[in-house]
């Protein structure tokens, strides 16, 4: 069902609308969390190792299929707020084709330059060939990430946060029972992981364009008062371009930034590899789900932008910080006092050093993740208003502080330092991501 987010109380709003996009990416990461926790119980650290290694190269392709989604979603959601149908629906089929273009060249890139980049990382050589492997067969799935992001995006635009949820809650769970068919039931080993992901992805994208598409055919347009709707337009590529670019710029630098920081790592061995593999799992998992709210603030904040409605503005920005700090008390508390145990999930051996690695990133980090959500509800607004230079500003800052400080702490410290980057990096990010919010367009209102 399509929701109209300019009217109600906002943070009711908001929330029924930001809950199952939570819950839609919680099942999103069960992807990833099935495929370590398979090949780490099953297979072994070398095999986990192998998938968290590959992890951290697939991050870029997500990035650019993150921005897709982002680009299509704000200005599609922004056209939805003033009613303007027949450009919304050029939008959507614009956004399509150039999704699809831009997949296509990236599959050719990711076949050419993936396994130099494996070499690039210092890729041990005992999990490099599963590495490959992995890699491989994700790139065939490349169309299915595409399409889906971007189906989740146009319903997510249109107010409906539901509707991938159900699609995504599904798949994950099929996931997960195919993920142990295939490694335990035909022992495949990581290839297992891979074409079950690949399969469960694609019924799921298949899936959401469909019903996406019907949704659009079933809203009308006046040719008369509305126009022609068109199955491209260069005019609304450049709008989405404006805020997908810096969003993929965003997303690939810090995939960059991860596989440096994953350069790094690997020179610790496969145990310390083993548990940051399982550990960045259990964060991604948070920053992923706080992220995703920070996406829906943005399609709450462009509709209500479109509507003209900048007092609603502020009001989310409040009901947002809300939101996620209730979500941040029980993880941190969860990661703090259980995450030895959350690790163990991935691991055959509840002692040594892979659990060690894993439960020290884990209680550096955790406590932070009031601070980056603060940032994160922040950078939804400022994306939703198209805002994006200080978006980026913002975020770079984040990010190159924490590749700069890693690299300098891990001298002294060993993997300790690269973790310690991490809160660092996040409270700069976070006072100037709530500066720029505090000098938005909306301040006139006060």
């Amino acid at each position: 069902m399509n929701k109209d987010l300019t009217v109600g109380e906002p943070q009711k709003v908001l929330w029924l609308f930001c809950l199952p996009l939570f819950g839609s990416i919680i099942f999103q990461q069960l992807y990833n969390i099935a495929d370590s926790f398979v090949v780490g119980k099953f297979e072994g650290e070398n095999a986990l190792a192998a998938v968290g290694n590959s992890y951290e190269v697939t991050l870029i392709f997500i990035a650019f299929a993150f921005g897709c989604n982002i680009g299509c979603s704000v200005i599609v959601s922004r056209l939805f707020g003033t009613k303007a149908y027949s450009r919304m629906k050029t939008a959507v089929y614009t956004s399509l084709i150039a999704t699809g273009v831009l997949c296509a060249i990236l599959m050719v890139i990711g076949m050419i330059g993936c396994e130099k980049l494996l070499y690039m990382i210092h890729t041990p050589r005992e999990v490099f060939a599963d590495s490959r492997l992995y890699l491989d067969i994700y790139l065939f799935g490349l169309p299915f990430l595409f399409f889906y992001n971007v189906a989740t995006g146009i319903f997510s635009a249109l107010g409906d946060s539901r509707t991938p949820f159900y699609f995504l809650a599904s798949s994950s769970l099929a996931n997960i029972a195919m993920d142990i068919l295939f490694v335990k039931g035909f022992h495949m080993g990581v290839s297992g992981v891979a074409w079950a992901t690949f399969l469960c992805q694609g019924v799921s994208c298949l899936l959401a364009m469909t019903v996406v598409l019907r949704r659009l055919g079933k809203i009308s347009v006046d040719d008369e008062t509305d126009g022609k709707v068109q199955l491209f337009s260069w005019n609304l590529l450049g709008k989405i371009a404006v805020v997908a670019i810096p969003s993929i710029l965003q997303q690939s630098f810090i995939s960059v930034g991860n596989i440096v920081l994953q350069g790094v790592i690997n020179g610790f061995g496969p145990s310390v590899m083993a548990g940051y593999s399982a550990a960045i799992k259990l964060n991604n998992l948070v920053i992923t789900s706080l992220t995703t709210i920070g996406n829906g603030i943005s399609n709450y904040v462009s509709q209500n932008i479109g509507a003209g409605k900048m007092d609603r503005v502020k009001q989310g920005f409040c009901a947002g910080i809300k939101l996620v700090w209730m979500l941040c008390i029980p993880l941190v508390l969860l990661y703090w006092f259980g995450g030895r145990y959350l690790l163990y999930l991935f691991m055959k051996d509840i002692t040594g050093r892979a659990i060690d690695t894993g439960l020290m990133f884990l209680r550096i980090v955790s406590p932070f993740y009031f601070i980056v959500a603060v940032k994160l509800v922040a950078d939804g607004v400022l994306r939703g208003a198209a805002l994006m230079g200080r978006f980026m500003i913002a975020t770079f800052t984040d990010l190159v502080l924490r590749v700069i400080l890693a690299l300098v702490f891990s001298v002294p410290l060993g993997s300790s330092g690269i973790w310690c980057a991490w809160p660092l990096g996040w409270v700069i990010g976070m006072v100037l991501s709530v500066l720029f919010y505090r000098n938005g367009p909306w301040k006139k209102e006060e």
